[in-house]
């Protein structure tokens, strides 16, 4: 298995990431496709094959994994909804690319595969039991328990974002009110200070007082959530990636504060906050570990 090959496939509503990986998880050959528009299952189907053809010319790869933008079922088969892609509702993607490439494919969701890659090449490395929150658009999260990405029975699990965090907080698209996204995602950052994460982390930089009282309070917020997940899960660590853990200097010593207060000690014996390290590159690299985990045992 030394030498055994895997393709890494991050599926996005504007790109498509690919990688072609050795079991080490050097990756060999990468390439981003832009994503088909209207990105019907169809038409990404063909622009993945041709792109794997592309960084696989040699027909070396063993196995695919994929990353798809929302819940893959419990097998890693179905593709049960993909947000701002058009028409995917139960796509069984996996038995189309295995159909056309010949290779096993298992599927993910995107920010599972993400918390994979963080576990396996990046800032979770050191660790066989973390937990990943993307703090993005929305707040995405995955579990890794003992080095194994957990989905639950129906492939559901691992929704951190969706956790509540105030129950008379504001509406959820998930159906949920006050959850931890409505406090720490993008789009919250910018209903509660009309200004773009970047916009106040450059302020912070700058040392701009309501800027520094912002991602205190942001700290705070966050630290609260986790705290539950840290109860349920006693995580040796927690992952934070997504465009807004660019600030993450400026929020972690209240999130830690936060925790610290909230959890017993015995829950959370040497506990670590860490920035992710795999930037855009992780869902890929988690969908290759994916594939490798599943198809080759490694």
């Amino acid at each position: 298995m030394v030498n055994s090959q895997v393709i890494g496939i991050d599926l996005g509503g504007t790109a498509i990431k690919l990688g072609r990986f050795a079991a080490d998880g050097t990756c060999l050959q990468s390439l981003t496709v832009a994503t088909p528009q209207p990105a019907t299952p169809e038409a990404v189907m063909a622009a993945m094959v041709d792109a794997i053809a592309q960084i696989d010319p040699d027909n070396l790869s063993m196995a695919i994994g994929v990353g798809t933008p929302g819940p893959a079922d419990a097998s890693g088969r179905i593709a049960k909804v993909a947000i701002n892609l058009t028409g995917w509702h139960d796509v069984p993607l996996a038995d189309w690319l295995e159909a056309k490439t010949g290779k096993p494919t298992i599927l993910a969701n995107d920010a599972n595969c993400a918390g994979l890659g963080e576990a396996w090449l990046g800032a979770g490395r050191h660790f066989q039991n973390l937990i990943l929150l993307t703090l993005g658009t929305g707040v995405g999260g995955a579990v890794i328990l003992d080095g194994k990405l957990f989905v639950g029975h129906l492939g559901a699990a691992g929704e951190l974002g969706l956790i509540t965090l105030n129950p008379d907080g504001p509406m959820c698209n998930s159906g949920n009110q006050g959850s931890l996204e409505q406090y720490t995602s993008v789009v919250a950052i910018r209903r509660r200070t009309g200004k773009e994460p970047a916009e106040l982390g450059a302020l912070a930089q700058a040392g701009d007082a309501e800027a520094l009282t912002f991602w205190q309070n942001y700290g705070s917020d966050l630290g609260a959530g986790l705290s539950s997940l840290v109860y349920v899960l006693t995580p040796q660590a927690i992952v934070l990636g997504g465009g807004v853990s660019a600030s993450f200097e400026f929020f972690l010593p209240t999130v830690k504060a936060e925790i610290e207060r909230r959890v017993l000690a015995t829950s959370r014996v040497g506990l670590q906050i860490l920035p992710a390290e795999l930037g855009n590159s992780a869902g890929m690299v988690g969908a290759a570990k994916l594939a490798l985990q599943h198809h080759l045992g490694c």
